[in-house]
């Protein structure tokens, strides 16, 4: 019985990568000129027409702009090729720039609600809004929509947590904008505490998003597994490979966009061990072709002693 081992496909594999790493270079300079237009725009027109929330938007903008250099330097580092002291790659960069990420959101959304609430507080000293800030407030939430269905696209299309971390930022700002030109209008007529009230609103999103961005990257840091379907998924390629009588002690953890697998596969007790070993090649070769995994380490067991593994003295 001969089972041939199926060659990986590097150069799909290199293709790919770099592919995701000119999207997201590509994308993110899209993001950082429309963040350097929108901000500055947005904080002066916001400090002419006193207008709290249009600045606290601006800032936000401004939050995005240093973001996506956050973006930009994860991206450059988590391409490099495996070495000495990172023996699977720098894949979580990506994971460590989404905490990153989601710290930042969070610290300027906590920035915002204590300068709106304080506002709140002494209603007087609220000011009259001048009419061109609901304009620059209309552009920028068409700006960052735009931005968000473009982001989002390419982000799906080369599968980057971090590039969708990214592009849901930039529609955290449409929606902040929405709720901006809502409170400028507001007070237009006749009612000033809106405006405070719409930064407050802004900065309660942005605090939210930030803890659910940060929250998601240090599960992933902390060696968290992939969903059960997917997790389904590898098991059945397993189980297809000829020679493959059974599957256990399947276990994954993410590094960065990838999977790095572990699992005992069962075979039959009088293969030779080189047999036993094409076995686990090919296993591992069909399941770095169909799944996006990095790295596959397999564990090969007779089928009819396989839990001998978990055996107490």
């Amino acid at each position: 019985m001969q089972f041939s081992e199926t060659p990986q496909d590097h150069e799909e594999n290199a293709r790919t990568a770099a592919e995701r790493a000119a999207a997201t270079s590509r994308s993110t300079w899209v993001s950082v000129v429309v963040n350097v237009l929108l901000s500055a725009t947005q904080i002066a027109i916001g400090i002419l027409s006193k207008s709290q929330g249009l600045i606290a938007d601006g800032i936000h903008s401004l939050s995005d702009l240093v973001a996506d250099f956050v973006v930009l330097f994860a991206s450059h580092h988590s391409k490099k090729d495996a070495d000495e002291d990172h023996p699977y790659g720098h894949h979580r960069f990506e994971n460590a720039a989404s905490m990153v990420l989601g710290v930042l959101l969070l610290v300027v959304g906590i920035g915002m609600i204590w300068s709106a609430f304080m506002k709140l507080r002494n209603p007087e000293s609220i000011a009259q809004v001048h009419a061109m800030a609901l304009w620059v407030a209309g552009i920028a939430l068409v700006a960052k929509e735009s931005l968000f269905r473009y982001m989002l696209a390419i982000a799906k299309r080369v599968k980057s947590s971090m590039l969708i971390a990214n592009a849901w930022h930039a529609r955290s700002d449409a929606a902040s904008s929405l709720v901006v030109g809502l409170g400028i209008v507001g007070n237009l007529m006749g009612y000033p505490i809106l405006d405070p009230i719409a930064a407050l609103i802004v900065g309660f999103m942005i605090a939210r998003m930030g803890w659910e961005f940060g929250w998601e990257a240090m599960n992933d840091l902390m060696d968290r597994g992939i969903n059960e379907e997917e997790l389904a998924a590898i098991k059945t390629t397993l189980l297809e490979t000829p020679g493959v009588d059974g599957v256990h002690d399947l276990k994954t953890r993410k590094m960065g966009d990838m999977v790095v697998v572990d699992a005992h596969i069962e075979v039959n007790a009088v293969l030779t061990v080189e047999v036993g070993h094409n076995i686990a090649v090919t296993a591992r070769s069909r399941v770095m072709q169909r799944h996006r995994v990095l790295n596959l380490m397999t564990h090969v067991d007779p089928s009819h002693k396989a839990d001998l593994d978990h055996a107490t003295a």
